[in-house]
């Protein structure tokens, strides 16, 4: 069994969407991080970051105690090493997803996220600051489209750099892009969405997300946004 500390975000979506794919047993447990959740001791000592998602494998590979994950990044390689599945076995395979991966990470995913907060969150919308997150996510989503002009997939088959990059062009409208000016892109985008698995994944938090759909409270902003060093 697999506990997943989890809120329905993409980075969040990426790992139920791999569990559901992989057909692994799991437990979600909610960390509300409107409400600081991520900042409570026993959250904070399987995820140092205060970020979510983070797993407890109770079953891990090899055996032993249970064993703690953070970063989705680091979560999706763990699962497919566990699984054997969505990664390949080869060298030159491995790195190319291990690319895409990284990309996500370091790339798609903090400047989508920069573009949503200034488009939609920003208490004083700043036009330099959107016009730069909107402008790079742009690029990025450019950058998708001209991989997949020969190819259905990011690396090769479908695998978890697909899984990761996916959740974050979800809610593309929200960091102002067009997914028609993108034909590969929207054709990959438009196949990971038919699949049950993504479908399945994408589901889990539904409720939560209904809670949120209005944005997060005065509480919420103070949690979420202006976080400095704690002690």
């Amino acid at each position: 069994m697999i506990d997943l500390h989890y809120w329905p975000t993409p980075n969040g979506w990426k790992i139920t969407i791999m569990l559901e794919e992989c057909g692994l047993d799991y437990e979600v447990v909610p960390v509300n991080i409107g409400r600081g959740e991520q900042f409570t001791p026993e959250f904070l000592s399987i995820s140092p970051n205060n970020r979510m998602p983070a797993i407890v494998d109770h079953e891990p590979i090899g055996g032993g105690e249970p064993l703690s994950i953070f970063e989705s990044g680091a979560i999706l390689t763990y699962l497919a090493e566990k699984t054997g599945r969505f990664m390949p076995s080869d060298l030159r395979g491995r790195c190319e997803v291990m690319q895409w991966l990284m990309w996500q990470v370091g790339g798609l995913g903090p400047m989508a996220g920069q573009a949503n907060h200034f488009r939609v969150y920003a208490s004083e919308p700043t036009s330099y600051a959107i016009d730069r997150y909107t402008d790079e996510v742009n690029r990025l989503y450019g950058v998708m489209d001209k991989r997949l002009a020969d190819r259905d997939f990011l690396a090769g088959d479908y695998s978890i750099a697909d899984m990761a990059a996916w959740p974050w062009v979800v809610p593309w409208k929200r960091q102002g892009q067009r997914l028609d000016d993108f034909a590969n892109l929207r054709r990959w985008f438009d196949t990971i969405r038919a699949r049950p698995a993504a479908q399945r994944g994408y589901a889990i938090g539904e409720e939560l997300r209904r809670a949120l759909a209005d944005g997060p409270d005065e509480e919420a902003r103070k949690v979420l946004f202006g976080q400095r060093a704690r002690t």
